[in-house]
């Protein structure tokens, strides 16, 4: 019986863990911490959209990568996040999250109201990888359209 105590100690733990870690990568987000929310992650860490706007890539590996694709969120949006609801899994380094992103377009001024679902994997304390579903088309008509989008991406 000891052992099963032990175990699931161990998985509250890493549970914790996860959704900490988790917190601390919305709060980056939203301060424009960019450099601070890359090291959150693995040095070949995944980031994956499997339903990106046009022009964005379904997966970016790597400290670099990651940090090209991201460095210009907080120049494009304003966002909060909220409403974060954690499923548990079977496995404690998957953590499953619904949550809400709203703010502002800063180019446009157009409000920015996104629903998400995100798997995260965590290794050791850092994401390994993180799967992140979202609606592309709120994102494109938060931003000004398809030209709008690809600006982003190519600067």
């Amino acid at each position: 019986m000891a052992d099963t105590d032990t175990d699931t100690a161990t998985i509250t733990a890493v549970r914790t863990q996860a959704r900490e870690l988790f917190g601390r990568l919305l709060e980056l987000l939203e301060t424009g911490d960019i450099e601070a929310w890359v090291d959150l992650f693995h040095e070949d860490g995944v980031l994956e959209f499997p339903f990106p706007p046009p022009g964005w890539g379904t997966t970016i590996k790597g400290h670099e990568a990651l940090l090209g694709h991201m460095k210009n969120f907080p120049e494009q949006l304003d966002v909060r996040f909220s409403d974060v609801v954690f499923h548990e899994t079977t496995d404690p380094e998957l953590l499953v999250a619904e949550f809400t992103g709203t703010g502002t377009a800063r180019a446009t001024g157009r409000p920015f109201h996104q629903s998400y679902v995100s798997l995260i994997w965590i290794k050791d304390g850092k994401v390994s990888r993180f799967k992140d579903f979202w609606n592309p088309l709120v994102t494109v008509e938060a931003l000004g359209g398809l030209e709008a989008i690809a600006r982003i991406v190519d600067n």
